[in-house]
């Protein structure tokens, strides 16, 4: 928040990006979604606007952190067809062999996979472009790909900031250009309006533009 006092307008941004890309998904009739870093639960939740479409939408909530793994285990402990697994989508086979997940999700339907603000947080060293790849390759004709992340085409000062702020903590942030976003789109047709900033995909309200960008967009596989 010192280094980039905007941050709260680029966060609900982003969130706002995710509700309109999982609505749209949910209104192409996908009713499976792979919700990939899901963090803190946040009202609206990917699996409240996939089971708004349609009750029977199915969600799996997946990520890393034990304290977000316990809020959603207990916010979902009465909710059907919608799991939570504590695993680190860096290992991307774990994720794919899981029971609940084999259970729950079922690739031989249009599935949509959703990694949304939680790239920048994988270092080039992981290979995030090879974990995209692994969890996209079992996805069907129809599937979806919604994903958004921090892009170094913003404010160079800002980003100069945030980079700097972050890279001797815990989890440095990873800056990627758009050229970079769009190849995570690999096999997939992007919907319009394309990969831009979250700040303009399909907005419902003028939104005032932030030094940080994140860039957003969703894409079907053919």
């Amino acid at each position: 928040m010192a280094v980039a006092p905007e941050y709260p307008r680029l966060a609900r941004a982003n969130r706002g990006f995710l509700e309109r890309a999982v609505r749209l998904v949910a209104g192409a009739g996908v009713r499976q979604f792979i919700d990939l870093g899901t963090g803190i639960p946040t009202s609206p939740s990917v699996h409240e606007v996939a089971t708004a479409a349609d009750p029977s939408a199915r969600v799996m909530h997946i990520d890393n952190d034990p304290i977000v793994s316990v809020h959603n285990d207990a916010l979902l402990a009465n909710a059907e067809n919608v799991r939570s697994i504590q695993a680190d989508i860096r290992r991307p086979d774990e994720i794919l062999g899981h029971p609940a997940l084999r259970e729950l999700i079922d690739f031989a339907e249009p599935v949509a996979v959703l990694l949304v603000a939680v790239l920048h947080v994988i270092p080039d060293s992981a290979d995030p472009a090879g974990i995209v790849a692994r969890f996209t390759e079992r996805l069907g004709p129809g599937s979806y790909l919604v994903l958004s992340q921090l892009t170094s085409d913003g404010d160079p000062e800002a980003v100069a900031r945030s980079r700097a702020a972050t890279q001797d903590t815990a989890i440095p942030l990873a800056f990627r250009p758009h050229r970079e976003i769009l190849g995570f789109f690999d096999g997939f047709d992007l919907v319009e309006p394309g990969l831009v900033s979250v700040h303009e995909w399909r907005p419902v309200a003028p939104a005032q533009p932030t030094r940080l960008v994140v860039l957003g967009g969703v894409g079907r596989k053919p």
